[in-house]
């Protein structure tokens, strides 16, 4: 395939037939093919950029996962190509910084909603819109933890622009408005900081299509090198439940 084939999306280089309805979105390219390998007959459909695509099946259904890179801009790129493309069920598999005091590294966040403190879905809907998950999607996502044994809590994610202005907020031009704001949202309740959750949710709301959030979540002082598989197992899991329900005719508007 060409680097800008003119049959296929312009930026994900895939064509119609290439994804499944159903669409794992991480941010690294390198997470897409060990989620790949929990389908079965997996194989490598397209890369460009930072898209990369791998497509199989699970209970004989179609699915795909896709990686989206890191940020609101270019993850509301891939969704936006793939809705064309058909896939209507979108779930964010990735990891984030825990906000609550107290988070064990590794627990995961099954996320409900999205603070839009990032610039991309102000061009979509006004700032009063919130960013809010597919509820069908949100119970799949709590099955499947449950189903895997894993650790998890539900809640709102901050979704942000900024990784260092999170993480050495000391060192940037307005240090105490960024801890400021962080303390708001801490206090309101919002148990993960991520980069993607936001737009994948407006665009749910806009086109009317299913999106959910999966984070694996880690703490300062206990670092991000954590096993992953409980992540990516439990991604998966929730795509099996919701293929057997809409198998069996469940009505999702």
């Amino acid at each position: 395939m060409s680097d800008h084939d003119s049959e296929a999306e312009y930026h994900v280089q895939l064509r119609e037939g290439d994804v499944g309805r159903y669409v794992l979105l991480p941010g690294d390219p390198g997470r897409c093919e060990p989620i790949a390998a929990l389908f079965d007959d997996a194989t490598h459909v397209a890369s460009n950029r930072e898209y990369t695509t791998w497509t199989g099946t699970l209970d004989g259904v179609k699915v795909s996962v896709v990686s989206t890179g890191i940020g609101c801009p270019s993850t509301a790129i891939a969704v936006e190509e793939l809705i064309k493309l058909g896939a209507d069920t979108f779930i964010r598999v990735g990891t984030s910084g825990a906000m609550q005091p107290g988070t064990p590294s590794g627990q995961l966040a099954v996320v409900t909603a999205a603070i839009r403190d990032e610039g991309t879905t102000s061009h979509y809907l006004p700032i009063e819109f919130p960013a809010v998950a597919h509820p069908q999607v949100v119970d799949a996502l709590s099955e499947a933890a449950r189903t895997m044994g894993a650790s998890y809590r539900l809640g709102v994610s901050q979704s942000k622009d900024s990784f260092y202005g999170e993480v050495e907020p000391d060192r940037m031009p307005m240090p105490q408005r960024l801890h400021d704001r962080w303390d708001a949202f801490v206090a309101g309740g919002a148990i993960c900081s991520e980069m993607e959750a936001a737009a994948i949710f407006v665009l749910g709301s806009i086109h009317r299509v299913r999106t959910g959030g999966l984070m694996h979540m880690w703490s300062e002082g206990d670092g991000a090198a954590e096993d992953r598989r409980t992540l990516l197992c439990t991604s998966v899991q929730a795509l099996r439940v919701l293929i057997r329900q809409d198998a069996a005719g469940s009505q999702w508007p």
